[in-house]
């Protein structure tokens, strides 16, 4: 399929039904958890039986429609077809809130073509928020534009952040930066799931996020969105981001060179 036959109608149509039917699904499953396990070696990254089946639901329902497109899942589907289109899925981002019953948790379902994020969808069941974005064609919060806000001044903005799971033991747990930007912002949030912060500075509700290595499905959706909303989006250097890999800032875009300054003189210590 080439990126001209883009069927963006029946992406659209299918992913939103999916998004939000897995977020049914993880209602319907609220505080009922029957089985809970870590991942690796640290003892505070979790997966439920819940996310196994809301994994295992988007990805059978999309490919149903899109057999041969790709897939990457946070639980472990990747398919192995050479498509141009690559699904990148969070089927819980917040998977601690979710197992804690601390109602701040999504689905996020992004579609690269080409390698270039075109389509993301984050659904947050419990405060019934609906996010979409379209390359070049906005972003939406239940079916209303949104933009970022237009704060210019650090010291007047509120932020959020996240922790990696190895924070007990990494050199690099993020712990130096937060006692950094606490003292330069009004004030940081740390609610635990990247996706719904990321959508939170494309509403405008936060005015900056930074976070370090994140994985590809708690990003390609949400990135699009704060992208899409006005806002910017780059690596601790100021480039382009690779959601493989580079460690994440995202802004309202006029706080921006402000963050990477707080950012550059951390980095330069490390």
């Amino acid at each position: 399929m080439k990126r001209s036959q883009f069927p963006l109608p029946k992406i659209r149509s299918t992913a939103l039904k999916i998004a939000v039917a897995a977020g049914e699904m993880l209602l319907r499953n609220y505080g009922r958890i029957r089985s809970v396990h870590h991942k690796g070696s640290h003892a505070i990254n979790l997966v439920t039986d819940i996310d196994k089946k809301s994994e295992a639901f988007i990805v059978k329902n999309l490919l149903k429609k899109f057999p041969d497109h790709q897939i990457l899942a946070e639980e472990g589907s990747l398919s192995k077809t050479s498509s141009p289109y690559k699904w990148i899925i969070d089927p819980i981002d917040g998977t601690t809130n979710f197992a804690h019953g601390f109602p701040f948790f999504c689905v996020s379902i992004g579609l690269e073509v080409d390698r270039e994020v075109s389509f993301g969808i984050v659904y947050a069941p419990m405060l019934r928020e609906l996010f979409i974005a379209e390359r070049k064609k906005g972003a939406t919060l239940n079916g209303k534009k949104i933009h970022v806000s237009t704060e210019r001044q650090l010291d007047k903005s509120l932020l959020a952040t996240g922790f990696p799971y190895d924070v007990r033991v990494a050199r690099r747990n993020n712990l130096n930066y937060f006692s950094s930007f606490i003292k330069k912002a009004r004030a940081i949030r740390r609610a635990g799931s990247a996706a719904i912060d990321l959508c939170y500075v494309a509403c405008g509700r936060f005015d900056g996020f930074w976070e370090m290595r994140l994985a590809p499905w708690d990003l390609a959706a949400a990135v699009l969105m704060v992208e899409e909303a006005g806002g910017k989006v780059t690596n601790f250097s100021g480039r382009k981001l690779n959601l493989y890999g580079d460690d994440t800032v995202a802004s309202n875009g006029k706080i921006h060179t402000q963050l990477l300054h707080v950012i550059r003189k951390l980095k330069e210590k490390e």
